[in-house]
């Protein structure tokens, strides 16, 4: 196992594929995240060196990508502001249950789960 940025990537996979492992990063972030180190898209996570792990690190934190416990507090943030301004997702998202016009009567299980 690798760790970047406190979370574990998986040691044979490619690194785009590696990369979407962290809380934010998706298909194409990864990819413009290699393209910008230099890194090539089929190179797979054990055959890093330890200044490509390097790059990465410094890439992530010097960029305005926000990922993990940032990312995660900007969204609780952004649900809690609504709730307090009693809109009407914010109640619904109180209440558990779906912010978009979702039918309730049934298939409403995901979103009282989720809050």
């Amino acid at each position: 196992m690798v760790y970047l940025l406190g979370t574990s990537i998986p040691r044979n996979k490619v690194i785009t594929r590696a990369l979407q492992q962290i809380y934010g990063i998706g298909k194409n972030k990864s990819k413009v995240i290699c393209k910008n180190i230099g890194l090539t898209s089929n190179i797979r996570t054990f055959e890093l060196k330890t200044r490509h792990n390097f790059k990465l690190t410094q890439f992530l934190e010097n960029s305005n990508i926000r990922i993990n416990s940032d990312l995660i507090r900007l969204l609780s943030d952004a649900k809690k502001r609504l709730v307090t301004l009693r809109v009407y997702r914010g109640i619904r998202a109180k209440q558990g249950f779906p912010i978009r016009g979702q039918r309730t009567h049934t298939n409403a299980k995901t979103a009282k789960k989720k809050y």
